[in-house]
């Protein structure tokens, strides 16, 4: 985002030095124990709590929210209506929890919710160029990796991984300490209460039905990455094999990072894969079951 050169309009004010740019409107209302850097705007009535951090050249839209506990990233927006850092939402939880943390360049959109970690000395995550969209909610202690996608009314539970690149369809609910992997989609209106792995693509009920190819494109992987990819998939998918069969059978395939990122993010699976187009993929750890 280009730095706020141009002279600030008479209804913002400045409480920092004139050469930092900083804008804040009159209706505002930004604590003097809240830190804002460079070339930071913050609109009409939006709140920044005391012990929230702006970083250089955020823009803080009308009526967002920016709680205590909370550091944003440079360049970042939060639009209207958006609550940033507010205390998680846990039946008779107590104290003052975590921080949030938002890398730089994300977007947040119209009046979604992200909230702060539950227990002190930790974070809720959200990586750079992280694009949120109105209505979406990212529970206490979320990891979001950096360049995801969580779509209009996507509600992330408490604890769930995104990876990077991830693509997460509106109204997609996802359950407690669910992981969807990096180049990852999970299509709209989905439930997902298993882990999605790395470059697939989930649809319905914590159903895998294909490959993310799309995404993978985009994202730049070569052809002979896809394919190996696509190896692994019919391997995991359509073999009829055990999780855990499967998993010997992708390491006797020729060694690369996307064969490598798959076999980690199953063996370390807690909550179990997601299943495939027929019979049910369970936690892999000594499963016998099949994986298709």
């Amino acid at each position: 985002m280009a730095a706020l050169s141009m002279a600030p309009p008479s209804e913002f004010r400045a409480r920092f030095p004139r050469d930092a740019g900083v804008r804040i409107h009159s209706t505002a209302r930004v604590d003097p124990k809240a830190v804002l850097g460079i070339d930071v705007e913050v609109g009409p009535y939006a709140v920044i709590e005391a012990g929230a951090r702006v970083a250089d050249g955020a823009v803080v839209k009308s009526h967002a929210y920016v709680c205590s506990a909370s550091e944003i990233g440079s360049d970042c927006q939060i639009h209207m209506g958006a609550i940033v850092g507010h205390v998680p939402q846990i039946r008779d939880w107590v104290g003052e929890g975590g921080g949030l943390q938002i890398g730089p360049r994300t977007i947040i959109r119209e009046h979604a919710t992200i909230h702060r970690a539950s227990a002190p000395n930790s974070n809720t995550v959200i990586g750079s160029d992280v694009f949120l969209l109105a209505n979406s909610h990212v529970a206490h202690d979320c990891h979001v990796g950096d360049g995801a996608t969580v779509a209009n009314g996507a509600l992330l539970a408490g604890f769930v991984t995104i990876g990077s690149r991830a693509f997460i369809s509106g109204n997609v609910t996802v359950h407690q300490s669910v992981r969807v992997g990096a180049l990852a989609i999970v299509g709209g209106n989905s439930r997902v209460a298993k882990d999605v792995p790395p470059f697939m693509m989930a649809v319905g009920d914590t159903r895998v039905r294909g490959l993310n190819i799309v995404g993978m494109r985009r994202a730049g992987l070569s052809a002979a990455a896809r394919q190996r990819i696509r190896q692994a998939y019919g391997i995991l998918y359509r073999s009829g094999l055990s999780v855990s069969t499967a998993v010997e059978r992708l390491r006797g395939l020729p060694p690369s990072p996307e064969i490598q990122a798959l076999i980690e993010f199953i063996e370390t699976s807690v909550r179990g894969v997601c299943r495939g187009p027929g019979r049910l993929a369970v936690n892999p750890r000594l499963s016998s079951s099949p994986a298709d």
